[in-house]
């Protein structure tokens, strides 16, 4: 049990303990452009302040037309660099090291407008059919 507290060190990263935090799909971009909103910062700056060693970020789409909702968090442009800086800054002031996890849903994402994924085969009849 000790060993959870301790630092760890992977490379050239060393994490102040073990406890993980993994990511999760939020959906809670309030305008569908997503940016970095202030629950992203506080639900982000609570678990590092209630001292998660590494905190993964939720599915943060590469792609607007990749989502898996409208209301995911993106990094799809430059618009989002400053809201993650912020993210990651507050994350950092307490000790927290920091991960995201890039994602595209391909057929499973339920966005307006075109779809798209390594073939042109719909998910299931509840979802469209992405173009290939």
């Amino acid at each position: 049990m000790a060993l959870l507290f301790e630092p760890y060190t992977i490379r050239n990263v060393t994490f102040k303990n073990r406890i993980v935090m993994a990511p999760m799909c939020m959906y809670s971009c309030d305008k569908e452009d997503g940016k970095v909103m202030d629950w992203h910062k506080i639900h982000y700056g609570s678990r590092a302040v209630g001292q998660i060693g590494l905190l993964i970020v939720e599915a943060t789409a590469i792609l607007p037309e990749g989502r898996i909702s409208p209301q995911d968090l993106g990094i799809w442009s430059d618009d989002h660099v400053e809201g993650l800086t912020e993210l990651v800054e507050l994350m950092k002031q307490h000790g927290a090291a920091t991960g995201i996890q890039l994602a595209h849903a391909g057929r499973k994402a339920t966005v307006d407008g075109t779809i798209y994924a390594p073939s042109a085969i719909a998910f299931s009849d509840q979802y469209k059919t992405p173009a290939e």
